[in-house]
């Protein structure tokens, strides 16, 4: 069999989907499918599971093609010095891979006074110059995005929307590279959950913990101060709109918008469409505007 090095990148990758779900499907049974975001964040007593059990969070896709309309070959950041001067760009693809993995654990329950549970959280995205043979096929970015997230169970009743639950969390990410590359920041984000029949909404401010030594200090102006994601689930069908703002009401107002598609192939497997545009897909595009365009599948979804 001739299989050429391409040939044999895809193969890999595509068994690289298979064995992931394979793993993910025997971590998540039908005992701990969710199903709302009561279930998500076990908000009640009929729903708790206990400690140290590994759950979902953000959704787990595997994309194998995503299109970008501008590939970042040469970042830039604010920082002047030498330490900040970036080469000569790479000739980077504007086709290739992109996955995320997402899961969080409780680690504290009923806490303050029975009203709370303190969680532990972990986001991997990963962009991966799979068809860029000449480059030897690096992973352009890995965004390492570790949290502590604190949960409280609400019952309000807004406009019509149940008020589920609200909280704080501390949130660092980072690209985890050296000057002139390496892009991070520390947060505290605040957040909201609402449901109403099948539509969910999280709202989430948030203001950066400034560092004596900051890569990127400009980066709320350009990925935003809060984001809000837009969750609508109909017969397997799960669509989902997450907009960020840096609330700057004039010629300087950024931020970014991602729609995705989750559609039914087979049992928990989902194929999946996901559409972005606007600043911030990666920590090293905080600063950079493109529109990208990925198809692949899903194995753990919003719900």
């Amino acid at each position: 069999m001739n299989c050429t090095p391409i040939k044999l990148a895809v193969i890999v990758f595509l068994f690289s989907i298979f064995s992931v779900n394979a793993q993910i499907q025997a971590l998540f049974n039908n005992k701990t499918q969710i199903r709302n975001m009561n279930e998500r964040w076990e908000l009640d007593t009929t729903s708790v599971r206990g400690t140290f059990l590994i759950t979902p969070y953000k959704p787990i896709y595997v994309i194998p093609l995503r299109w970008s309309s501008s590939p970042n070959e040469q970042p830039i950041s604010v920082n002047e010095g030498p330490d900040y001067v970036v080469p000569d760009g790479v000739n980077y693809n504007n086709i290739e891979a992109k996955f995320q993995l997402s899961f969080k654990t409780k680690i504290l329950q009923s806490i303050f006074w029975g009203h709370g549970d303190l969680w532990v959280g972990y986001t991997q995205v990963s962009h991966w110059q799979i068809y860029n043979d000449a480059l030897s096929r690096p992973f352009r970015e890995i965004n390492y995005e570790p949290e502590v997230i604190l949960n409280v169970p609400v019952k309000l009743n807004i406009l019509g929307f149940k008020t589920r639950m609200v909280g704080v969390a501390f949130n660092h990410e980072s690209n985890g590279k050296s000057n002139p590359y390496s892009r991070s920041w520390n947060r505290i984000i605040f957040h909201a959950g609402f449901e109403r029949n099948n539509w969910s909404v999280y709202v989430r401010p948030w203001f950066v913990l400034r560092a004596k030594k900051d890569d990127n200090p400009d980066i709320s102006s350009y990925i935003g101060r809060g984001d809000m994601n837009v969750i609508y689930t109909k017969n397997g069908n799960i669509l989902s709109l997450t907009g960020s703002y840096n609330f700057n009401f004039n010629s300087k107002a950024n931020g970014g918008a991602s729609f995705s598609w989750s559609y039914p192939i087979k049992n928990n497997l989902k194929g999946f469409l996901q559409v972005a545009h606007g600043y911030g897909e990666s920590m090293i595009d905080y600063n950079h505007l493109q529109t990208s365009v990925g198809v692949g599948v899903s194995l753990i979804e919003w719900f």
